[in-house]
């Protein structure tokens, strides 16, 4: 049986959903995939992956989208500016500084001093650095994390992958 693939964007962790899956279908491969959004959604489109975790996706007339959890924005600051002294901020309380891209690679530009860089919380987590520290801020726009899978995909593992991410039992009469 060819793998079911599963995309996901950086900061999502599907460990635990893979174990799962292995428990209850032994027999069918699962194959997961770190992608950036776009790759991602381009295997949805061209069949190359079945399902996809992704950031800030809603359902549309192509796409059926279940949304998983909200994310908090981090200010991303080298370790040693004002930032690091606050337990949380607003975005008032960065006026004046210059703000990178919001995108992982900016952590590299955070850490040379360059600028400072709002990012999802799972996205700075994994991309974090020693010399730069990461702080709530309370006022600026949440992400979310939805797994996405095209409205004309036909296989019946999909229901099963949805009934694991939305924590049924492996008795549960939905799958």
């Amino acid at each position: 049986m060819a793998p079911f693939v599963v995309r996901f964007v950086l900061g999502v962790t599907p460990g635990k959903w893979e174990r799962l899956w292995r428990e209850r279908m032994p027999r069918s491969p699962l194959e997961l995939a770190l992608a950036e959004q776009d790759e991602a959604l381009a295997a949805l489109a061209d069949g190359t992956a079945q399902m996809a975790l992704l950031r800030d996706v809603e359902a549309d007339d192509d796409r059926h989208a279940i949304p998983l959890y909200r994310e908090r924005p981090v200010v991303v600051a080298p370790r040693d500016h004002p930032v690091a002294a606050f337990d949380e901020l607003a975005l008032d309380d960065l006026a004046g500084e210059t703000l990178l891209a919001p995108e992982p690679a900016s952590v590299e530009l955070v850490a040379a001093g360059v600028g400072l860089a709002i990012l999802p919380q799972s996205i700075a987590r994994a991309v974090s650095r020693k010399d730069v520290v990461a702080r709530p801020v309370t006022d600026a726009p949440d992400s979310g994390i939805s797994l996405v899978w095209l409205r004309e995909a036909e296989d019946d593992r999909i229901q099963t992958f949805i009934g694991i991410v939305r924590g049924r039992t492996a008795n549960s009469s939905r799958g």
